[in-house]
């Protein structure tokens, strides 16, 4: 199992607390192996029915929709496993040695860039919501805020101290770096996903360059 991939991780996860009689128990983990299988955009409701053996009523009567379906396990998982990620992925890039800022800033972006990239269909969906769903974004905004972005605050704030970034308020550091991160991916795997774009480790070593040395010739 990929300890990137959501979707594996929400299989095991809802093997583990099986409630055989549960009917939205048996309907969430057939959609989570579907999407797994098959990929979210090319798994129907009548499908995810079959495999939990109920009728594809049932699925409209407790969710409405299968965006409704997908978020309805997300949103807690995310809420509850959040912190524990953010954890694992700051220790992770801290583990490999933080010499400099670029250093941090090329770990973190290479680590997320996986991420992202295994849950692509996902991520578009999450976007979609985040921008037009007032409830789901005032619910998952801030556990994003408490532990990713306070985060990436405090690096900033230790290598201030080292004297290797520039002395203006972290916070606004901080919120330029997520938005220049997040608007990367989004077109990425979101607004430009079948692009052509350079090989990986190119793209990502252009954005880390642009980013922390600008495009102006001398910088």
């Amino acid at each position: 199992m990929s300890k990137d991939n959501l979707l594996e991780v929400l299989i095991a996860r809802l093997q583990s607390d099986k409630k055989p009689t549960d009917k939205k128990q048996k309907i969430a983990e057939a959609a989570v192996q579907l999407f797994a299988e098959k990929g979210y955009a090319n798994t129907s409701t009548s499908e995810i029915a079959k495999r939990a053996g109920v009728a594809e009523g049932t699925i409209f009567r407790h969710y409405g929709t299968k965006e409704n379906l997908l978020l309805s396990i997300l949103l807690p998982f995310l809420k509850e496993s959040l912190p524990g990620m953010a954890e694992s992925v700051f220790r992770e890039i801290s583990g490999k040695g933080m010499d400099s800022f670029d250093d941090f800033f090329r770990a973190l972006l290479k680590n997320r860039y996986q991420f992202f990239k295994e849950n692509r269909e996902i991520f578009q969906v999450f976007i979609k919501e985040l921008l037009y769903n007032e409830d789901f974004r005032n619910e998952i905004v801030p556990h994003f805020t408490e532990n990713i972005f306070q985060r990436i605050r405090q690096t900033i704030v230790h290598f201030q101290e080292r004297g290797e970034i520039r002395d203006l308020p972290a916070q606004s550091l901080a919120r330029t770096i997520f938005t220049f991160v997040f608007s990367f991916f989004v077109s990425r795997f979101v607004l430009m996903p079948e692009n052509a774009f350079l090989d990986d480790e190119t793209e990502l070593e252009n954005f880390v360059q642009i980013v922390l040395h600008g495009i102006k010739k001398g910088n």
